[in-house]
Protein backbone atom coordinates (compact mmCIF):
# COMPACT_ATOMS: atom_id res chain seq x y z
CA UNK A 1 0.00 0.00 0.00
CA UNK A 2 2.72 2.74 0.71
CA UNK A 3 4.79 1.07 -2.50
CA UNK A 4 1.80 2.19 -4.56
CA UNK A 5 1.25 5.86 -3.13
CA UNK A 6 4.91 6.37 -3.28
CA UNK A 7 4.92 5.21 -7.09
CA UNK A 8 1.91 8.03 -7.44
CA UNK A 9 3.99 10.35 -6.11
CA UNK A 10 6.96 9.95 -7.96
CA UNK A 11 4.81 10.17 -10.89
CA UNK A 12 3.09 13.31 -10.26
CA UNK A 13 6.47 14.58 -9.53
CA UNK A 14 7.19 13.36 -12.75
CA UNK A 15 4.62 15.01 -14.54
CA UNK A 16 5.02 18.18 -13.29
CA UNK A 17 8.68 18.14 -14.41
CA UNK A 18 7.82 17.49 -17.75
CA UNK A 19 4.87 20.32 -18.14
CA UNK A 20 7.67 22.80 -16.73
CA UNK A 21 9.81 22.52 -19.06
CA UNK A 22 7.36 22.57 -21.94
CA UNK A 23 6.67 26.50 -20.11
CA UNK A 24 9.93 27.13 -20.23
CA UNK A 25 10.75 25.60 -23.03
CA UNK A 26 7.82 27.66 -25.31
CA UNK A 27 9.08 30.68 -23.40
CA UNK A 28 12.30 30.44 -24.61
CA UNK A 29 11.08 30.15 -28.56
CA UNK A 30 9.16 33.45 -27.90
CA UNK A 31 11.94 35.20 -27.17
CA UNK A 32 13.89 33.69 -29.80
CA UNK A 33 14.30 36.44 -32.86
CA UNK A 34 12.07 35.53 -36.49
CA UNK A 35 13.72 33.47 -38.67
CA UNK A 36 14.96 34.85 -42.00
CA UNK A 37 13.09 35.95 -45.00
CA UNK A 38 14.00 34.23 -48.19
CA UNK A 39 13.48 38.00 -50.08
CA UNK A 40 15.88 40.45 -48.68
CA UNK A 41 14.86 43.67 -47.09
CA UNK A 42 16.22 46.70 -48.77
CA UNK A 43 16.62 49.68 -46.61
CA UNK A 44 15.85 53.01 -48.44
CA UNK A 45 18.73 55.31 -48.31
CA UNK A 46 18.84 58.36 -45.96
CA UNK A 47 18.00 61.66 -47.68
CA UNK A 48 21.18 63.97 -48.20
CA UNK A 49 21.71 67.05 -46.26
CA UNK A 50 22.33 70.64 -47.89
CA UNK A 51 25.30 70.64 -49.63
CA UNK A 52 25.30 66.28 -50.34
CA UNK A 53 24.84 64.39 -52.87
CA UNK A 54 22.85 61.43 -53.32
CA UNK A 55 23.46 58.32 -53.21
CA UNK A 56 22.33 55.63 -55.53
CA UNK A 57 22.04 52.06 -54.21
CA UNK A 58 24.26 49.55 -56.42
CA UNK A 59 22.97 46.21 -56.50
CA UNK A 60 26.14 44.68 -57.99
CA UNK A 61 29.29 44.09 -56.02
CA UNK A 62 32.01 46.64 -55.82
CA UNK A 63 34.99 45.94 -58.17
CA UNK A 64 38.77 46.56 -57.87
CA UNK A 65 40.28 49.02 -60.53
CA UNK A 66 41.74 46.20 -62.24
CA UNK A 67 38.52 44.50 -62.81
CA UNK A 68 36.61 47.47 -63.82
CA UNK A 69 38.77 48.46 -66.10
CA UNK A 70 39.27 52.80 -67.31
CA UNK A 71 36.33 54.42 -66.48
CA UNK A 72 33.80 54.97 -69.77
CA UNK A 73 33.17 58.93 -70.68
CA UNK A 74 30.04 59.30 -69.85
CA UNK A 75 27.36 60.37 -72.90
CA UNK A 76 27.02 64.42 -72.86
CA UNK A 77 22.97 64.88 -72.39
CA UNK A 78 21.52 67.11 -75.18
CA UNK A 79 20.13 70.33 -73.81
CA UNK A 80 17.06 71.79 -75.54
CA UNK A 81 17.58 74.59 -77.76
CA UNK A 82 16.44 77.66 -76.07
CA UNK A 83 13.45 79.38 -77.53
CA UNK A 84 14.13 82.56 -78.08
CA UNK A 85 11.36 85.26 -77.66
CA UNK A 86 9.45 86.79 -80.65
CA UNK A 87 11.05 90.31 -80.62
CA UNK A 88 8.32 93.74 -80.98
CA UNK A 89 9.29 94.68 -84.53
CA UNK A 90 10.76 98.26 -83.87
CA UNK A 91 9.42 101.60 -85.11
CA UNK A 92 10.67 102.47 -88.11
CA UNK A 93 13.16 105.29 -88.25
CA UNK A 94 12.03 108.73 -89.91
CA UNK A 95 13.58 110.01 -92.47
CA UNK A 96 15.53 112.78 -92.19
CA UNK A 97 14.64 115.05 -95.84
CA UNK A 98 17.04 117.24 -97.89
CA UNK A 99 16.42 120.68 -97.30
CA UNK A 100 14.74 122.17 -100.16
CA UNK A 101 17.86 124.43 -100.10
CA UNK A 102 19.70 122.18 -101.21
CA UNK A 103 18.13 120.87 -103.97
CA UNK A 104 18.23 124.13 -106.33
CA UNK A 105 21.75 122.46 -107.62
CA UNK A 106 20.31 119.60 -108.92
CA UNK A 107 17.59 121.36 -110.17
CA UNK A 108 19.80 123.20 -112.46
CA UNK A 109 22.25 120.05 -113.20
CA UNK A 110 19.11 117.72 -114.01
CA UNK A 111 17.25 120.34 -116.33
CA UNK A 112 20.79 121.09 -118.30
CA UNK A 113 21.08 117.25 -119.20
CA UNK A 114 17.84 117.49 -121.00
CA UNK A 115 17.20 120.73 -121.87
CA UNK A 116 20.02 121.55 -123.65
CA UNK A 117 19.26 120.72 -126.98
CA UNK A 118 16.72 123.85 -126.94
CA UNK A 119 19.47 126.10 -125.46
CA UNK A 120 22.69 125.20 -127.50
CA UNK A 121 19.74 125.05 -130.44
CA UNK A 122 18.93 128.28 -130.26
CA UNK A 123 22.52 129.46 -129.68
CA UNK A 124 23.83 127.64 -132.42
CA UNK A 125 21.22 129.45 -135.04
CA UNK A 126 21.61 133.01 -133.45
CA UNK A 127 25.33 132.80 -134.09
CA UNK A 128 24.88 132.50 -137.63
CA UNK A 129 26.99 135.22 -139.87
CA UNK A 130 23.85 135.65 -141.65
CA UNK A 131 20.28 135.74 -140.12
CA UNK A 132 18.30 135.45 -142.62
CA UNK A 133 14.40 135.03 -142.67
CA UNK A 134 15.04 131.09 -143.34
CA UNK A 135 17.24 130.65 -140.15
CA UNK A 136 14.39 132.79 -138.41
CA UNK A 137 11.53 130.37 -138.72
CA UNK A 138 14.21 127.59 -137.49
CA UNK A 139 14.60 129.49 -134.77
CA UNK A 140 10.65 129.36 -134.63
CA UNK A 141 10.27 125.87 -134.93
CA UNK A 142 12.96 124.80 -132.26
CA UNK A 143 10.51 127.04 -129.46
CA UNK A 144 7.89 124.79 -131.06
CA UNK A 145 8.81 121.95 -130.79
CA UNK A 146 9.87 122.61 -127.07
CA UNK A 147 6.10 123.08 -126.37
CA UNK A 148 6.78 126.81 -125.55
CA UNK A 149 3.57 127.57 -127.32
CA UNK A 150 2.52 130.07 -130.57
CA UNK A 151 1.85 132.95 -128.81
CA UNK A 152 4.78 133.25 -126.56
CA UNK A 153 7.17 131.90 -129.56
CA UNK A 154 5.94 134.68 -132.24
CA UNK A 155 6.45 136.80 -129.37
CA UNK A 156 9.99 136.08 -128.59
CA UNK A 157 11.11 135.69 -131.82
CA UNK A 158 9.87 139.42 -132.76
CA UNK A 159 11.76 140.99 -129.72
CA UNK A 160 14.84 138.85 -130.51
CA UNK A 161 14.96 140.19 -134.05
CA UNK A 162 14.38 143.62 -133.35
CA UNK A 163 17.28 143.80 -130.73
CA UNK A 164 19.73 141.91 -132.87
CA UNK A 165 18.89 144.06 -135.72
CA UNK A 166 19.34 147.63 -133.29
CA UNK A 167 22.34 146.65 -130.78
CA UNK A 168 23.86 144.70 -133.85
CA UNK A 169 25.30 142.07 -130.95
CA UNK A 170 26.65 139.21 -132.53
CA UNK A 171 29.12 137.70 -129.67
CA UNK A 172 28.09 134.39 -128.45
CA UNK A 173 28.25 136.35 -124.86
CA UNK A 174 25.66 138.74 -126.46
CA UNK A 175 23.61 136.56 -127.93
CA UNK A 176 23.21 134.43 -124.76
CA UNK A 177 22.55 137.41 -122.59
CA UNK A 178 19.81 138.48 -125.27
CA UNK A 179 18.02 135.24 -125.01
CA UNK A 180 18.25 134.79 -121.64
CA UNK A 181 16.95 138.41 -120.80
CA UNK A 182 14.16 137.53 -122.87
CA UNK A 183 13.14 133.77 -121.52
CA UNK A 184 12.73 135.32 -118.18
CA UNK A 185 10.75 138.20 -119.63
CA UNK A 186 8.34 135.22 -120.81
CA UNK A 187 8.52 133.13 -117.55
CA UNK A 188 8.07 135.97 -115.57
CA UNK A 189 10.19 137.08 -112.62
CA UNK A 190 7.77 139.17 -110.46
CA UNK A 191 5.26 136.06 -109.60
CA UNK A 192 5.36 134.90 -106.12
CA UNK A 193 5.63 131.53 -106.62
CA UNK A 194 5.62 130.23 -103.18
CA UNK A 195 3.82 127.70 -101.40
CA UNK A 196 0.83 129.09 -99.51
CA UNK A 197 0.59 127.16 -96.24
CA UNK A 198 0.38 129.66 -93.72
CA UNK A 199 -3.12 130.77 -93.07
CA UNK A 200 -4.42 133.88 -92.00
CA UNK A 201 -6.75 132.80 -88.93
CA UNK A 202 -6.00 130.49 -86.23
CA UNK A 203 -6.14 126.98 -88.20
CA UNK A 204 -3.64 125.25 -90.47
CA UNK A 205 -2.80 126.10 -93.83
CA UNK A 206 -4.90 123.75 -96.27
CA UNK A 207 -3.84 122.75 -99.58
CA UNK A 208 -5.60 120.97 -102.45
CA UNK A 209 -3.70 119.12 -104.73
CA UNK A 210 -5.37 118.46 -107.92
CA UNK A 211 -4.77 116.62 -110.85
CA UNK A 212 -5.44 113.60 -113.52
CA UNK A 213 -4.64 110.39 -112.23
CA UNK A 214 -1.33 109.15 -114.16
CA UNK A 215 0.53 113.04 -113.70
CA UNK A 216 1.89 111.56 -110.69
CA UNK A 217 -0.21 113.95 -108.14
CA UNK A 218 -0.16 111.56 -105.21
CA UNK A 219 3.61 111.30 -105.26
CA UNK A 220 3.80 114.74 -105.62
CA UNK A 221 1.61 115.32 -102.28
CA UNK A 222 3.98 112.89 -100.55
CA UNK A 223 7.28 114.46 -101.52
CA UNK A 224 5.21 117.86 -101.33
CA UNK A 225 5.51 116.67 -97.63
CA UNK A 226 8.54 116.28 -96.94
CA UNK A 227 9.47 119.56 -98.14
CA UNK A 228 7.29 121.26 -95.59
CA UNK A 229 8.83 118.56 -92.67
CA UNK A 230 12.46 119.31 -94.38
CA UNK A 231 11.55 123.20 -94.00
CA UNK A 232 10.61 122.52 -89.97
CA UNK A 233 6.63 122.05 -90.59
CA UNK A 234 4.15 119.73 -89.06
CA UNK A 235 1.97 118.10 -91.51
CA UNK A 236 -1.45 115.82 -91.95
CA UNK A 237 -2.73 114.43 -94.70
CA UNK A 238 -5.87 113.40 -96.18
CA UNK A 239 -6.30 110.73 -98.47
CA UNK A 240 -9.02 112.33 -100.21
CA UNK A 241 -8.58 110.00 -103.19
CA UNK A 242 -11.07 107.01 -102.45
CA UNK A 243 -11.44 106.11 -106.24
CA UNK A 244 -7.94 104.84 -107.34
CA UNK A 245 -6.80 101.38 -105.56
CA UNK A 246 -4.48 101.60 -103.16
CA UNK A 247 -3.94 105.54 -103.30
CA UNK A 248 -4.59 106.03 -100.08
CA UNK A 249 -1.44 103.24 -98.62
CA UNK A 250 0.72 104.74 -101.11
CA UNK A 251 0.09 108.63 -99.10
CA UNK A 252 0.28 107.11 -95.78
CA UNK A 253 3.57 105.31 -96.51
CA UNK A 254 4.81 108.78 -97.65
CA UNK A 255 4.00 110.16 -94.58
CA UNK A 256 4.76 107.52 -92.52
CA UNK A 257 8.57 108.07 -93.51
CA UNK A 258 8.54 111.61 -92.09
CA UNK A 259 6.27 111.40 -89.40
CA UNK A 260 2.99 113.09 -91.02
CA UNK A 261 -0.11 111.03 -90.24
CA UNK A 262 -2.90 110.25 -92.93
CA UNK A 263 -6.55 110.69 -92.17
CA UNK A 264 -8.32 107.97 -94.51
CA UNK A 265 -11.95 106.24 -95.12
CA UNK A 266 -12.87 103.27 -96.59
CA UNK A 267 -11.98 102.83 -100.70
CA UNK A 268 -14.92 104.23 -102.33
CA UNK A 269 -15.80 106.72 -99.35
CA UNK A 270 -16.68 110.41 -99.73
CA UNK A 271 -14.07 112.72 -100.77
CA UNK A 272 -15.60 115.17 -99.20
CA UNK A 273 -15.80 113.47 -95.78
CA UNK A 274 -12.24 112.48 -95.74
CA UNK A 275 -11.21 116.00 -96.15
CA UNK A 276 -12.85 117.27 -94.01
CA UNK A 277 -11.85 115.31 -91.19
CA UNK A 278 -8.04 115.78 -92.38
CA UNK A 279 -8.77 119.22 -91.44
CA UNK A 280 -10.33 119.26 -88.15
CA UNK A 281 -7.59 116.48 -87.42
CA UNK A 282 -4.98 119.32 -88.30
CA UNK A 283 -6.58 121.65 -86.01
CA UNK A 284 -7.05 119.05 -82.79
CA UNK A 285 -3.45 118.12 -83.70
CA UNK A 286 -2.00 122.19 -83.95
CA UNK A 287 -0.52 121.14 -87.58
CA UNK A 288 0.88 123.73 -89.39
CA UNK A 289 -0.27 122.08 -92.91
CA UNK A 290 -2.97 120.10 -94.02
CA UNK A 291 -2.51 118.32 -97.68
CA UNK A 292 -5.44 116.54 -99.58
CA UNK A 293 -5.13 114.46 -101.99
CA UNK A 294 -8.01 114.56 -104.14
CA UNK A 295 -8.93 112.27 -107.28
CA UNK A 296 -8.75 112.68 -111.17
CA UNK A 297 -11.36 111.41 -112.99
CA UNK A 298 -11.87 112.68 -116.24
CA UNK A 299 -14.88 110.39 -116.92
CA UNK A 300 -17.06 113.53 -117.28
CA UNK A 301 -16.40 116.38 -116.83
CA UNK A 302 -19.39 117.32 -114.71
CA UNK A 303 -18.48 114.70 -112.33
CA UNK A 304 -15.01 115.82 -112.10
CA UNK A 305 -16.86 119.27 -110.99
CA UNK A 306 -19.20 118.70 -108.91
CA UNK A 307 -16.63 115.94 -106.74
CA UNK A 308 -13.95 118.80 -106.90
CA UNK A 309 -15.84 121.70 -105.84
CA UNK A 310 -18.24 119.62 -103.04
CA UNK A 311 -14.25 119.03 -101.48
CA UNK A 312 -13.78 122.66 -101.33
CA UNK A 313 -16.93 123.77 -100.06
CA UNK A 314 -16.44 121.20 -97.30
CA UNK A 315 -13.06 122.25 -96.60
CA UNK A 316 -13.75 126.10 -96.55
CA UNK A 317 -15.96 125.18 -93.53
CA UNK A 318 -13.33 124.84 -90.92
CA UNK A 319 -11.47 127.69 -92.90
CA UNK A 320 -10.54 129.57 -95.99
CA UNK A 321 -8.00 127.18 -98.14
CA UNK A 322 -4.69 128.17 -98.81
CA UNK A 323 -3.66 126.86 -102.08
CA UNK A 324 -4.99 124.88 -104.82
CA UNK A 325 -2.12 122.71 -106.99
CA UNK A 326 -2.24 121.18 -110.19
CA UNK A 327 -0.16 118.79 -111.02
CA UNK A 328 1.01 118.54 -114.88
CA UNK A 329 3.22 115.70 -116.57
CA UNK A 330 5.58 117.67 -118.70
CA UNK A 331 6.03 114.76 -120.63
CA UNK A 332 2.54 115.08 -122.24
CA UNK A 333 3.32 118.70 -123.76
CA UNK A 334 0.12 120.73 -125.35
CA UNK A 335 -2.35 117.95 -123.73
CA UNK A 336 -1.31 119.11 -120.55
CA UNK A 337 -2.82 122.19 -121.48
CA UNK A 338 -6.06 120.81 -122.17
CA UNK A 339 -6.16 119.53 -118.64
CA UNK A 340 -5.23 122.86 -117.09
CA UNK A 341 -8.27 124.39 -118.79
CA UNK A 342 -10.77 121.82 -117.89
CA UNK A 343 -9.39 121.84 -114.01
CA UNK A 344 -9.49 125.68 -113.87
CA UNK A 345 -13.22 125.50 -114.60
CA UNK A 346 -13.38 123.34 -111.77
CA UNK A 347 -11.54 125.09 -108.99
CA UNK A 348 -9.73 128.30 -108.97
CA UNK A 349 -5.59 126.64 -109.32
CA UNK A 350 -3.56 129.42 -107.50
CA UNK A 351 0.07 127.21 -108.73
CA UNK A 352 1.25 124.82 -110.53
CA UNK A 353 3.69 121.55 -110.06
CA UNK A 354 5.58 120.19 -113.40
CA UNK A 355 6.47 116.58 -112.88
CA UNK A 356 8.96 114.85 -114.88
CA UNK A 357 10.83 117.77 -116.65
CA UNK A 358 14.15 116.39 -116.08
CA UNK A 359 12.86 113.71 -118.60
CA UNK A 360 11.47 115.71 -121.70
CA UNK A 361 13.49 118.26 -123.71
CA UNK A 362 10.15 120.34 -123.93
CA UNK A 363 10.85 122.85 -121.14
CA UNK A 364 8.80 125.36 -123.29
CA UNK A 365 5.77 123.97 -121.31
CA UNK A 366 6.70 126.26 -118.33
CA UNK A 367 6.09 128.86 -120.54
CA UNK A 368 3.22 128.04 -122.06
CA UNK A 369 0.88 126.65 -119.30
CA UNK A 370 1.38 129.60 -117.14
CA UNK A 371 0.30 131.91 -120.15
CA UNK A 372 -2.51 129.81 -120.44
CA UNK A 373 -3.89 129.76 -116.94
CA UNK A 374 -1.95 132.86 -115.94
CA UNK A 375 -0.88 130.91 -112.66
CA UNK A 376 2.95 130.50 -111.89
CA UNK A 377 4.64 127.69 -112.07
CA UNK A 378 5.32 126.76 -108.15
CA UNK A 379 7.32 123.35 -107.79
CA UNK A 380 8.72 120.89 -110.87
CA UNK A 381 9.61 117.15 -110.34
CA UNK A 382 13.01 116.28 -111.46
CA UNK A 383 13.25 112.34 -111.26
CA UNK A 384 12.10 109.79 -109.30
CA UNK A 385 13.69 109.88 -105.93
CA UNK A 386 11.87 111.13 -102.39
CA UNK A 387 13.49 114.02 -102.60
CA UNK A 388 13.26 115.04 -106.16
CA UNK A 389 10.59 117.93 -106.01
CA UNK A 390 12.77 121.22 -105.82
CA UNK A 391 10.89 125.12 -106.01
CA UNK A 392 11.21 126.26 -109.11
CA UNK A 393 13.06 129.63 -110.12
CA UNK A 394 13.02 130.93 -113.21
CA UNK A 395 16.55 132.23 -113.31
CA UNK A 396 18.23 128.52 -112.60
CA UNK A 397 15.98 127.00 -115.41
CA UNK A 398 17.04 129.33 -118.34
CA UNK A 399 20.50 128.99 -116.92
CA UNK A 400 19.81 125.86 -117.45
CA UNK A 401 18.54 126.02 -121.08
CA UNK A 402 21.17 127.89 -122.08
CA UNK A 403 24.75 127.56 -120.22
CA UNK A 404 25.97 129.97 -118.08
Amino acid sequence: MEFVILAVVIAALVVAGLVSGLVVSGRKKKQLPPAPSSTPTLTPPAEPHVGEEAETPREEPRRTIEEAGPPEAEAPVAEAPAVAEPEAPAAPALEIPEPTAGRLVRLRARLARSQSTLGKGLLTLLSRDNLDEDTWEEIEDTLLTADVGVAPTQELVERLRERVRVLGTRTPEGLRGLLREELLALLGTDFDRAVKTESGVDTPGVVMVVGVNGTGKTTTTGKLARVLVADGRSVVLGAADTFRAAAADQLQTWGERVGARTVRGPEGGDPASIAFDAVKEGIAEGADVVLIDTAGRLHTKTGLMDELGKVKRVVEKHGPLDEILLVLDATTGQNGLVQARVFAEVVDITGIVLTKLDGTAKGGIVIAVQRELGVPVKLVGLGEGPDDLAPFEPEAFVDALIGD
